[in-house]
């Protein structure tokens, strides 16, 4: 007779990847012992799959995982930092909470911003005019000549086209998620193939500030790719006291910190009140020292030095 277990009585949710017919077994056939017949190893099978249970779940430790969290994330390829050149934990901390407050200020205040009246002499690129956006954040003379000295102006006035734009709210307010990522992929690409610039600094670090969660798989790879280029550059320094030096370790500390961590940060930044006289104003003074530090102002001049 057809020997049908008690278990396949129920309707299968699930189609068989083999379908077995009802097959007849004597009487004295006993699933507990090794199977005689192609015929009985099949039942076998079958009936220790219906003992299975449907939903399995893990028992996780979740202190067990948190031992095993570090503060920085490792980063494939990155160069550990010369002895003398690594910032203390302390430091990190407190870059890691300046950037979350920017990325904040700049989400609240960016329809304002936006609707500002750019002036006469900027003409932001299109998106993907690679040479076009270089010269605009690094300047025809940076991009032209490769210098990395101090610019120069044998004028009265300040040529924004000579020295390249800084990145003013007006501007990068405007730019969509696809063209700072776009933007920060070509200043990227310059930088593989150059020394480090305070002009490239400042736009690097408002192009972080921009990026919107979550971010695209692309820029993932980008700012990865951003912090082994600075670990590079941070080889070639003679000195740990070059002013070169705590430029990288911010943007290395950026891209490697904890994602947990800086989210707290960032809701920490959003509980804070801004008001709206605190933002009237952009680099109405010349820009602060690229690695300056200035914990105690809100001016988006002063607070994004970078």
């Amino acid at each position: 007779m057809a020997w049908v277990p008690a278990e396949f009585a129920v309707e299968e949710l699930m189609p068989r990847l083999l379908p077995v017919e009802p097959c007849d077994l004597t009487e004295s056939f006993d699933p507990s012992v090794p199977p005689r017949t192609p015929q009985e190893y099949l039942r076998r099978v079958q009936i220790e799959a219906a003992r299975c249970p449907d939903v399995v779940v893990a028992q996780i430790d979740p202190k067990k995982l948190k031992r095993k969290q570090s503060v920085n994330v490792s980063l494939s390829g990155c160069q550990p930092a010369p002895e003398g050149y690594s910032p203390t934990l302390q430091w990190q901390q407190q870059q890691v909470a300046q950037f979350s407050s920017v990325r904040q200020s700049v989400i609240r205040h960016r329809s304002h911003w936006k609707s500002q009246q750019l002036d006469s002499n900027v003409t932001m690129p299109k998106s993907e005019d690679e040479e076009g956006w270089k010269k605009f954040c690094l300047g025809e003379r940076l991009c032209a000549e490769g210098a990395v000295g101090p610019a120069t102006s044998e004028g009265p006035g300040i040529d924004y086209v000579q020295i390249g734009f800084p990145p003013l709210l007006s501007i990068v307010s405007r730019m969509n998620q696809a063209t700072v990522t776009s933007v920060l992929e070509y200043l990227s690409n310059w930088f593989g193939e150059r020394d480090f610039t305070p002009e490239l600094g400042r736009w690097l670090y408002a192009l972080l500030a921009c990026l919107e969660k979550p971010l695209l798989p692309e820029a993932h790879s980008l700012i990865r790719q951003l912090a082994r280029r600075c670990s590079e550059v941070r080889l070639l320094v003679d000195s740990k006291d070059d002013e070169r030096v705590p430029a990288l370790n911010l943007l290395i500390c950026l891209v490697s910190r904890d994602p947990e961590e800086i989210e707290k940060e960032e809701q920490a930044a959003a509980e804070k009140a801004v008001t709206k006289e605190d933002f009237q104003g952009e680099w109405t003074a010349p820009a602060p020292d690229f690695t300056a530090v200035h914990p105690e102002v809100t001016n988006w001049s002063q607070l994004v030095p970078y």
